[in-house]
């Protein structure tokens, strides 16, 4: 018995590939860069081939999703276009499945499987994404914030008790390394000059990524007077940083994401682990305490 095409799901796929022709086409009339254009040029006339292929088994005319579009255009100015164009093409686990079932209906469906699934990934490994090239610097200040003020913080908790002045505290110290940071940045910058990197732009990337880091660990201590609540909170926040810069990381440049959290995790907690013990010496043996 002949195989037939199913229309739902072939008709899901079809909108899938207007939405992506529209999001390339846009993207390639508002980049700069040539080489970047050239590619979203192809992607989107690619795109643009296969939603036409399943409009001949569906017969229907779709139009754009407005609100998808506009999602993904906005992300890739604020996410840069390397994390949303993959983050784009890996949202739908269900067309690898869809294209391999219908070349056994139709063999030609099979150029389009391998260019969904290679060809573009490809093509996309190939752009000049700037805020990519940036990722350095945000996990340098990230990292280092991470590290250094979640130890400072529990070290602070058990000596001083009182959450509002472990809070002003961590955010001063906080502020003043992040300035530190992004000093050295901008000199390791220099010291090793890339065409494509500015120095000033890499220690803003830096210092920013650290006061954003110690808002979000120190904000448990202006918000709960109990102390080891808001060291909870503190780990909690640490831990949400943590996944969420890698989930940008692995999908923008196809890392693994458990391993790097792991990682991040072990050396974060470990420090801040160590310094619980200090501030505990501290309080015990020296009798500091505020």
């Amino acid at each position: 018995m002949k195989q037939t095409v199913d229309t739902q799901k072939a008709l899901k796929q079809q909108q899938n590939e207007i939405d992506d022709y529209t999001i390339y086409s846009m993207l390639a009339r508002s980049e700069k860069h040539e080489a970047n254009r050239e590619i979203f040029r192809k992607i989107a006339k690619e795109e643009q081939g296969h939603y036409a292929y399943l409009r001949s088994f569906t017969q229907k005319e779709l139009r754009p999703r407005s609100f998808v579009v506009l999602f993904y255009l906005l992300l890739s100015k604020i996410l840069g276009v390397s994390f949303t164009l993959k983050f784009l093409e890996n949202r739908e686990e269900g067309a690898k499945q869809f294209y391999k079932e219908l070349i056994e209906i139709d063999p030609k469906a099979n150029d389009i499987y391998e260019q969904e699934m290679h060809h573009e990934i490809e093509l996309i490994d190939m752009l000049h994404d700037k805020k990519l090239l940036y990722a350095g610097a945000i996990v340098l200040g990230m990292n280092d914030a991470l590290v250094e003020l979640t130890g400072t913080l529990s070290g602070l908790a058990l000596a001083f008790e009182k959450s509002s002045v472990v809070g002003v505290t961590g955010l001063i110290m906080g502020i003043a390394a992040s300035l530190s940071m992004a000093g050295s940045a901008y000199l390791e910058s220099k010291e090793t000059p890339n065409g494509d990197i500015s120095a000033m732009t890499y220690s803003l990337y830096t210092g920013i990524s650290y006061i954003i880091t110690t808002a979000l660990l120190v904000l448990p201590f202006f918000l709960f007077d109990a102390i080891y609540m808001s060291i909870f909170w503190m780990f909690c926040a640490a831990l949400a940083a943590i996944f969420a810069y890698n989930f940008y990381i692995s999908v923008a440049k196809e890392l693994a994401f458990w391993k790097r959290v792991r990682e991040m995790s072990y050396i974060t907690f470990g420090v801040a682990l160590i310094s619980f013990g200090i501030g505990y010496v501290v309080k015990h043996y020296f009798g500091i305490e505020i």
